[in-house]
């Protein structure tokens, strides 16, 4: 696969809510290094050294450690500390934008966009989820398997709910299925210093040195208030007590680890993941998650 490199672009950050390219040999890329780190967006770009505060470079195109700083400068208060540590993720956002915003107004040329079309970028994304649609038998599969929190709503009364939460959750994969292959269609360099001591920062938290521990790990990600994530508290308890010495199982506050939660893509609550002994995640599950399916699960994972 070619991959270009960009010469002119407006920088943009927004907070939110993968195979490796061919390089020299003596060129490591983020996934080989640092396989927890990135997201996916810059998992293919080469570390390389690079001069002092420059953290990127895509031909003539740069991200400065000072550009960094000034968007963090601009995020809330109360998640500025967190953003520090997670200076990669911040970096990884910056330069999604940046590349997103080239490929929009490429794919905007010639073309006459008016009233909700002004914004390239968003119809740019939009383009990307053309064709999709849900079938009645995904929608039954989703009520049956979230049957604890409907209530007693019937399948024909909130099918249509169901239907369109499903559409978006593929419209935003198919978002999200473009970002990760970011470094794959562009000559992405970064600076390998900085990288290396991203990461030291990056891992000092609860969810990446349980994935580096060797033993399975199940989170889940949650908060107070949240009926759903409050089913969960008891269950986790028991699976402490049922898995001990086996299998991590933790809790993640997320209004409390705003940005670790955003790193690992939790748009709605609870969540639970699942990585192997290796740290790979292998299973995601979005809402009340039952004790016996979470069994199930571990014992899929070889967890007896």
């Amino acid at each position: 696969m070619n991959r270009r490199s960009l010469t002119s672009v407006t920088f943009s950050f927004v907070l939110t809510a993968i195979s490796i390219v061919a390089g020299t040999c003596d060129v490591s890329l983020v996934q080989q290094s640092y396989p927890y780190l990135s997201t996916g967006s810059l998992s293919s770009a080469k570390l390389v050294d690079l001069p002092t505060g420059v953290v990127l470079r895509s031909g003539e195109m740069k991200i400065t450690q000072k550009d960094l700083d000034a968007e963090i400068g601009k995020a809330p208060s109360d998640v500025r500390s967190q953003l520090k540590r997670n200076l990669f993720f911040v970096l990884e956002n910056k330069a999604m934008q940046m590349f997103v915003q080239y490929e929009a107004s490429e794919w905007a040329k010639g073309k006459k966009l008016s009233g909700s079309q002004e914004d390239p970028v968003e119809s740019y994304l939009a383009s990307l989820a053309q064709g999709l649609s849900v079938t009645d038998d995904e929608s039954k599969a989703f009520f049956d398997s979230s049957k604890d929190v409907m209530g007693n709503a019937t399948f024909d009364q909130v099918k249509d709910q169901i239907k369109e939460h499903i559409l978006n959750q593929k419209r935003q994969d198919a978002v999200k299925a473009h970002i990760a292959t970011i470094s794959d269609r562009y000559e992405i360099d970064l600076n390998k210093a900085w990288v290396a001591k991203q990461y030291s920062a990056a891992m000092a938290n609860p969810i990446d040195k349980a994935r580096q521990s060797g033993k399975p790990t199940m989170v889940d990600l949650g908060a107070d208030g949240c009926r759903p994530c409050e089913m969960m508290t008891p269950i986790l308890e028991e699976l402490k007590k049922q898995y001990e010495g086996k299998v991590n199982i933790l809790f993640v506050h997320v209004r409390k680890e705003q940005i670790l939660a955003a790193r690992y893509g939790v748009q709605s609550i609870p969540v639970q993941i699942f990585f192997d002994k290796a740290g790979k995640e292998v299973f995601r599950h979005v809402g009340f998650f039952p004790k016996d399916k979470i069994v199930s699960k571990l014992a899929e994972m070889g967890v007896q």
